[in-house]
């Protein structure tokens, strides 16, 4: 099995473009929070002119609305949502210089094109275990539309918050691999 290698957020384009489809990672820093009510108002700010909430450059959003915290937790559980309801607003802060996205499922075509172009990747959560998430978040504070409630945009500071890179800079995406794997096992009907 493969060691998780640990990372130091906010990404560089170096570290970025050595990750591979497949690397199992744990992150400590800075992340932010938003799903697809606070994706939509950023890309609605910078269409006015107006600037983000936050530096995108080198960033970090993970797709994920938490539940409330538990009385001396900075948040409840945190488990990723599906990442393509984010795909409309992803490839505007990709070129922004938005390095990582974290979420579950597929990205389109679209939004992997961005990633390959401007250096990003996208990293996979593990769907249902939003509890057990929620321990790497050392703390989380609401920094803008906080009228979202559960979907308002969050800074938090994590540790060894683990992830797979699902899709990398490079165009490999790990679920079409393991798709064709399974289809040359002789698996598929």
């Amino acid at each position: 099995m493969q060691e998780s290698r640990r990372i130091a957020l906010p990404f560089t384009d170096e570290v970025v473009s050595q990750l591979r489809a497949g690397d199992r990672l744990l992150l400590s820093g800075v992340l932010y929070v938003a799903r697809d009510a606070a994706h939509k108002r950023m890309v609605e700010a910078l269409d006015r002119g107006e600037p983000l909430p936050f530096d995108v450059r080198g960033a970090t959003i993970y797709f994920m609305g938490p539940s409330p915290a538990r009385p001396g937790r900075p948040m409840g559980a945190g488990g990723p949502t599906t990442a393509s309801r984010m795909d409309p607003y992803s490839p505007r802060l990709i070129e922004l210089g938005l390095k990582a996205m974290i979420g579950k499922g597929s990205r389109s075509r679209t939004v992997r094109d961005a990633m390959v172009q401007h250096g990003a990747v996208f990293l996979g959560g593990v769907g249902g275990a939003g509890a057990l998430l929620s321990m790497a978040v050392k703390s989380a504070e609401v920094i803008a539309y906080d009228d979202l409630g559960p979907e308002a945009l969050r800074r938090l500071v994590v540790e060894d918050l683990p992830v797979t890179v699902v899709d990398d800079s490079t165009g490999r995406d790990l679920y079409e691999e393991g798709r064709a794997r399974y289809r040359r096992s002789g698996n598929a009907a």
